[in-house]
């Protein structure tokens, strides 16, 4: 079954938390997932999910959560895309930019029904 997954990476691509939605295009807001990102706020890296069916973009709704969330942390995060056949991450812009794909890649795509 296909379906979009969310991680939480901490420093050496620790998978801090992860939870996933019911179908491959849409990860419904979650207060747990908020209070997960909050509770590791010092610890977190970048923020994943996957596009199972595509696009190999984030969306308007991932861009604006991007922003929000770099305000909300007084910091820029590492935002990260997996899609059937990329890694994509926030180029400087809120552009997907395609890189190497890290070690808990392989689990996400897993989760999400890409293998």
């Amino acid at each position: 079954m296909k379906r979009e997954v969310f991680f939480l990476i901490g420093p050496g691509d620790v998978v801090l938390w992860s939870d996933a939605g019911e179908t491959a295009l849409a990860l419904p807001d979650s207060r747990a997932r908020w209070e997960a990102i909050w509770a590791h706020r010092a610890d977190l890296v970048e923020l994943a999910h996957s596009h199972p069916v595509g696009p190999d973009a984030f969306s308007a709704e991932d861009a604006s959560t991007m922003v929000a969330l770099d305000q909300a942390l007084g910091r820029r995060l590492r935002f990260s895309l997996v899609t059937p056949t990329q890694y994509l991450v926030r180029g400087d812009g809120d552009d997907a930019v395609a890189a190497p794909a890290p070690s808990w890649v392989p689990s996400l795509r897993r989760a999400s029904g890409l293998d």
